[in-house]
């Protein structure tokens, strides 16, 4: 039956189509249109691989999807968002950027860790995700792969190597004031900034546009985020930020108090590595003021 039903849909969706122009749109009955949504989704905790450490241990790796196109989401750790077994708490994020991140939480896990599996679960909107992490030879990865976020590489034998990055300590913070961030950032100098293409002739030059978003950088650069923290942080600069003599800046913005991490993601263009600090967020209520 459900097969000659099949037939007849399909056999009703062909004569809309020969009907003319009006029906043309007409989808077929296995259509299963993507629906947006902006907020009210759950976070998928996402296992990406294993990597084999030099000194016999292991450490797993994940990422996250947010479901959500728009709504970012404070999650802390304990109950809704906690690592299995051993403590909860094992630095993942706690605070989750809209779509898919990965390659940006690792567990680093003993030698003898066998074919245990490293649990991460996540709870947003009265929903439950599950990641399962286990060291299966077919998940093995290598780090390279996360430096090239994902792209091809060209092997082990390429002279270029990662930029290293540090961030200078924020001694103080409040919620009414805006944070200086400093990145201080090496590189090697690979890969060369590759000159911009000469326009073939004849070509008909790009309309003007006052987006320097769509501008790509050249170069050593670095690129702010929120990986934790109880509510949203905002940066003065949300694209890659070009290095300057070793140096890239940025100024955050906090409206809550509690302790929060930001993450700058230094890259050369092929390469890139990630470095953290820790920012606790003071109220901007003076001293003697009522709450």
């Amino acid at each position: 039956m459900r097969t000659r039903a099949t037939r007849i849909a399909y056999c009703a969706w062909a004569a809309s189509l020969l009907a003319g122009p009006a029906s043309a749109q007409v989808q077929p009955p296995t259509y299963n249109p993507q629906t947006h949504f902006s907020s009210g989704q759950d976070v998928v905790p996402v296992y990406e691989g294993w990597l084999r450490n030099s000194d016999g241990t292991f450490t797993f790796v994940f990422g996250y999807f947010n479901r959500n196109w728009k709504e970012e989401l404070a999650i802390p750790a304990g109950p809704y968002n906690k690592i299995e077994p051993g403590p909860a708490d094992r630095g993942q994020p706690t605070y989750f950027l809209p779509r898919r991140q990965p390659w940006i939480f690792r567990v680093q896990v003993p030698k003898d860790w066998g074919q245990q599996e490293l649990v991460w679960t996540i709870t947003a909107h009265g929903r439950t995700e599950k990641a399962y992490a286990q060291l299966l030879p077919e998940e093995e990865m290598i780090e390279r792969l996360i430096m090239t976020h994902g792209n091809l590489s060209p092997g082990e034998d390429d002279p270029n190597k990662p930029p290293s990055v540090t961030i200078a300590p924020v001694a103080s913070a409040k919620v009414s004031a805006p944070v200086t961030l400093t990145a201080f950032v090496t590189d090697d100098g690979f890969p060369k900034p590759r000159p911009p293409r000469a326009p073939r002739p004849g070509t008909i030059p790009p309309a003007q546009t006052n987006s320097a978003a769509e501008i790509p950088v050249a170069g050593l650069t670095v690129k702010w985020w929120q990986y934790g923290g109880p509510a949203k942080a905002t940066f003065d600069s949300v694209g890659p930020t070009p290095v300057n003599n070793g140096q890239a800046g940025n100024t955050a913005h906090f409206i809550a108090p509690g302790t929060y991490v930001v993450r700058a993601t230094a890259s050369d263009g092929a390469l890139s590595t990630q470095a953290d600090v820790t920012i606790t967020v003071k109220s901007d209520a003076s001293p003697g003021s009522k709450p």
